[in-house]
């Protein structure tokens, strides 16, 4: 990914510009000063474009494209509706229609004074695709070239959009690497390797988890042949308790010997994906040096059927002491995260937790693929995360948490089963990890089961793997964690 640039507006440059330029007009102002030269360029073309009807027609943020106008050496003109009075909202899907016709040549951006982080961010996270696995891969997107009033006063902006852009791409990269690539042990390492960026890195194997106790998460992984990993990143930018983030990673989920269906199993390489956005949170406040105290915490497995696998019926100890009945193999993100948030409530003491998880199917079938469900023991940080959520269009919907999830899984036999049935999934998924958060710790879980992988563009993505949450909890942390 190549970082935005910003450079000083030269509306000369307009008409020598051989890749994309890109403008901005609303139907019901004078043309901005760049749309203006670009109309004398063309001879009026511009300013035919933005009195039709069908510009006028736009949703503010989409455009339309002129192809090889007269008088430019571009490739195309894309001109992008955005009224005097912009939102966030707008600017947002101006930088998604930036991004989405991201070619190969650099894109010249017009901005003049508009501010730059939102269209130069939405552009960067728009503008992906997963060539990795391809024998003979396209070459590399083209640059954007933020032209702009100040371009010293808007470098901090587009470095921050560069911060999280590059963080969320790992997130997409991470979760789209099949898993006989990014398995376990190369995860492990991969994570190792941030600390050049200053984040401390510390990686427990499964001597070590054993010796703490933390079988719940063993029983998981005894199937496969790739070891457990824990890996703890440390971003200490602040002083005082930190912020917890734990994020479930399975790197491949079989359902164990509960054996899921075959059709659609090859999507399971997703079920690492709250370790991801964890990842990827805790790369993006190391690249811009966040006055946070953050911990981030992820549960490497992988849940394969085998003669040492743990089977239906099993009764595991977890770290905390809950002897838990195994009623479902596939039912597995949980074991790995209560042993989880156990581990981190009583070695970090934090002032609060948050995991992410591909936990159930049941919040597709109660949100689609739209909306991620935030479960939380405390109305304050409910709100706190649904806020951050809505301030940067990623989509989240509180889901509830009751005595009568608690009661749905009960154990006869033990102290817990680890799935109620059918009935209310996601809550009973949600109770099951609450009976392992101390007494009075604020925590929430984000079951991003129906967000993490689309078949259709999302918000700031195209199809595929979308990195919801490093945006979110990124800022959530500005508002709420930092200073």
């Amino acid at each position: 990914m190549t970082p935005p640039t910003a450079l000083t507006l030269d509306l000369d440059q307009l008409a020598t510009h051989p890749g994309r330029v890109v403008i901005f007009a609303d139907p019901d102002a004078p043309l901005p000063r760049a749309a203006k030269r670009c109309d004398r360029l063309s001879k009026g073309a511009v300013a035919r474009a933005v009195g039709a009807s069908d510009f006028a027609a736009l949703a503010p943020g989409k455009g339309l494209t002129l192809a090889y106008p007269a008088g430019m050496a571009a490739r195309a003109l894309q001109i992008i509706r955005l009224p005097r009075k912009t939102t966030d909202e707008h600017l947002r899907k101006a930088g998604n229609s930036v991004g989405a016709a991201q070619g190969e040549d650099a894109a010249l951006i017009a901005l003049d004074t508009l501010p730059a982080r939102e269209i130069a961010l939405h552009a960067s996270l728009r503008a992906y695709r997963y060539e990795a696995m391809k024998g003979s891969p396209k070459g590399p997107l083209g640059a954007f070239l933020f032209a702009v009033t100040d371009a010293d006063g808007a470098k901090p902006a587009l470095d921050d959009a560069q911060a999280l852009a590059q963080s969320v791409h790992l997130v997409r990269d991470l979760v789209h690497a099949p898993a006989n690539v990014l398995n376990t042990e190369s995860f492990a390492a991969q994570i190792a390797g941030l600390s050049d960026l200053g984040l401390e890195v510390e990686i427990l194997d499964r001597d070590e988890m054993d010796r703490l106790g933390m079988r719940a998460l063993l029983a998981v992984a005894q199937g496969s042949d790739n070891p457990p990993k824990l890996a703890i990143m440390r971003w200490k930018g602040a002083d005082g308790a930190p912020l917890c983030v734990l994020g479930k990673g399975v790197m491949f989920d079989t359902g164990g010997i509960s054996l899921k269906p075959g059709a659609g199993m090859e999507e399971m390489t997703m079920d690492m994906g709250g370790a991801a956005v964890t990842v990827g949170l805790m790369q993006a406040l190391a690249l811009r040096k966040a006055p946070a105290h953050v911990i981030g915490l992820v549960g490497l497995v992988e849940n394969m059927p085998d003669a040492r696998a743990q089977r239906p019926g099993d009764i595991v100890r977890s770290m905390k002491g809950d002897m838990i009945e195994v009623i479902n193999t596939d039912a597995e993100g949980r074991l790995v995260l209560c042993d989880m948030l156990h581990y981190a409530a009583d070695r970090f003491k934090p002032r609060a937790m948050i995991d992410l998880a591909t936990l159930t199917g049941a919040i597709i079938i109660a949100l689609g693929h739209d909306r991620a469900g935030v479960f939380c023991n405390d109305d304050a940080l409910a709100a706190d995360i649904l806020g951050a959520a809505s301030a940067v269009g990623e989509g989240a919907w509180r889901m509830p948490l009751g005595a009568e999830y608690q009661r749905q899984i009960d154990s006869r036999i033990g102290d817990v089963k680890n799935t109620g049935g059918r009935p209310a999934g996601s809550c009973t998924a949600a109770a099951f990890l609450e009976r392992f958060v101390p007494e009075g710790m604020p925590w929430a879980h984000l079951d991003i089961a129906g967000v993490a992988l689309t078949k259709g563009d999302s918000a700031h993505a195209p199809k595929g793997a979308s990195g919801w949450g490093v945006l979110t909890l990124d800022a959530l942390i500005r508002a709420k964690f930092e200073g």
